[in-house]
């Protein structure tokens, strides 16, 4: 698979740019200041890998809202920021009451946006091949719980089943942003993380108060509560990345809970209330789904693109 990689020219143009922009700010408004110091880098080439691997989280997302909320996805709403890459595997609409879909419909749109400020920014690849099948997601729910779900678990089958299916992705995305933050160089890919991050919190806060106004209802068919299913998904995923605990349901112990003082865990943080973080190997093992960064599976069957992604797969060649 061929990865592109931003030209130098393109990462002059976007200095030259923003010196520009800053110029412009300092001499013509002087009540809203430039963003950022002066004599500061603003793009390094680690930074590019870095912000590159967070393109393959974001393309989950956006081809999984697009499908769920539309019935089409990425190739239809925003074809160039595909980049020639194959549709993904076995998405489809959810079925979804209006609410529910409006609120995802509006997430895709955003996730596009993430999409087209990563790629003009840091430039991009073409989009992996990804499994949004509910095959998939019936595996992942099936490991999760340690036992095989009957009938199958079907994130599309309705609202709550897709938004437990949902809760799946965005906050693997969030937390792999936050793990990125202290390593970034330079004033323009901090700040975009800055931007992208804010949003991802927001999405995933959406979802987990969705389910925590449904804590107690057990889900159709099955004689789970939607909190016990949140609270064997983020269980799996702390299996699966092997660094301990980073991940809690939307109820929780009292000694995970916000000052060891509540059960209640809309939004799942350490023990300084402070969102956790994960580093790229942890977050392939857990979107592979084998708990093996160099073992392709789950969403990513051939493997998540990239740099860095690339280069912990096994048998491939590294691509500069």
């Amino acid at each position: 698979m061929v990865l592109l990689l931003p030209s130098t020219s393109i990462v002059i143009f976007t200095f030259v740019t923003l010196v520009s922009s800053v110029c412009n700010l300092v001499t013509s408004d002087p009540l809203c200041p430039p963003e950022y110091l002066e004599h500061e880098i603003p793009i390094t080439k680690e930074d590019i890998d870095m912000m590159q691997f967070a393109e393959n989280l974001e393309h989950l997302e956006c081809d999984l809202f697009l499908w769920s909320a539309l019935g089409f996805g990425l190739d239809h709403v925003a074809p160039q920021l595909v980049m020639g890459g194959p549709p993904p595997i076995g998405a489809q609409k959810a079925n979804l009451d209006f609410h529910t879909r409006k609120l995802i419909e509006e997430f895709a749109y955003q996730e596009v946006g993430h999409l087209r400020a990563l790629k003009t920014t840091v430039g991009g690849f073409p989009r992996p091949l990804m499994d949004l099948s509910a095959k998939n997601f019936a595996m992942i729910m099936n490991e999760a719980f340690g036992y095989e779900l009957v009938p199958p678990f079907d994130p599309y089958r309705d609202s709550v089943s897709y938004m437990m299916g949902a809760y799946v992705v965005p906050y693997v995305g969030l937390v792999a942003y936050v793990g990125t933050n202290p390593n970034l160089k330079g004033y323009v890919t901090k700040r975009l993380l800055a931007g992208l991050l804010g949003v991802e919190a927001g999405q995933d806060a959406v979802i987990r108060h969705y389910l925590y106004d449904r804590a107690g209802e057990v889900v159709h068919p099955y004689n789970h509560t939607v909190a016990e299913f949140t609270n064997r998904i983020s269980g799996f995923r702390n299996r699966l990345a092997m660094c301990g605990i980073k991940d809690e349901g939307i109820i929780v112990p009292h000694y995970l809970g916000a000052e060891q003082r509540t059960e209640s865990n809309v939004l799942s943080a350490d023990i300084n209330s402070l969102s956790y973080s994960r580093t790229p190997p942890e977050i392939l093992r857990i979107v592979y789904g084998g708990g093996n960064e160099s073992v392709p599976g789950g969403f990513f069957p051939h493997g998540a693109n990239g740099r860095i992604a690339r280069n912990f797969l096994l048998d491939q060649p590294s691509h500069n």
